[in-house]
């Protein structure tokens, strides 16, 4: 153990397991917090040490009654159980859903807690660290990977189905091809709402795109994710 042994069950052991948990929970917790997400805190720190919990109960289990110990059965109902929390935290909007991350983030700080819990203090510190990075660092490598990408997400409003055909015809004489084509209702009547992902076979800005589409004016709306 690069820390210690924190394996061993003994009152110094679990006060340290809870104090880290709780420091961890509450690191993810406070940064997802700063940036006004579904579940802050108190919520990601008291999932975290919910988790922890049940690990020192696993183990309590084992060493004072040994023929009941099953070190899974409650870390599982703990992986799976939280995951109904997360679903409380996705929205999912006109174009957009939103809470995936936060949704999977209180299920990793729970695993945080199981290995925090289970004496492996390590571990649920590597992976805080990580989850930390990542939330951080993936964003600015996604927003590159977006502006250099040929692929555009987007999504108009018609008022009526049949003009789609006219805005597939003046995205083809710019040079954008339609990779997949997604289609359902707005809130009018007789209207369609479309997303696409288009593909240009040249670099080209938003605008350009938006003023392709807007050509027709049977086009009521242009949407980009």
């Amino acid at each position: 153990m690069i820390l210690g042994n924190f394996a061993a069950w003994n009152m110094q052991n679990i006060l340290i397991r809870v104090i880290v948990a709780t420091i961890l929970g509450g690191v993810i917790g406070l940064d997802r917090g700063m940036k006004h997400r579904g579940a802050g805190t108190k919520t990601i720190t008291v999932v975290c040490l919910g988790a922890t919990l049940v690990m020192l109960t696993e183990q309590y289990i084992q060493i004072n009654f040994a023929g009941l110990a099953n070190m899974t059965r409650m870390a599982a109902q703990v992986i799976s159980g939280v995951g109904f929390i997360g679903v409380g935290t996705i929205i999912i909007s006109k174009h957009r859903v939103r809470g995936l991350t936060t949704a999977a983030t209180l299920w990793a700080s729970a695993c945080v807690g199981l290995a925090v819990g289970i004496g492996f203090i390590e571990g649920g510190i590597l992976i805080t660290v990580m989850m930390l990075l990542s939330l951080h660092i993936l964003p600015y490598v996604e927003r590159f990977a977006t502006r250099h990408s040929r692929y555009c997400n987007v999504f108009i409003d018609l008022e009526k189905s049949r003009h789609l055909h006219t805005v597939i015809q003046d995205l083809k004489e710019a040079g954008i091809s339609i990779d997949s084509i997604d289609m359902g209702r707005p809130d009018y009547e007789e209207g369609i709402s479309v997303h696409l992902v288009l593909y240009m076979k040249k670099a080209m800005e938003q605008t350009e795109i938006y003023d392709i589409l807007m050509k027709s004016d049977k086009v009521i709306s242009v949407d980009f994710l």
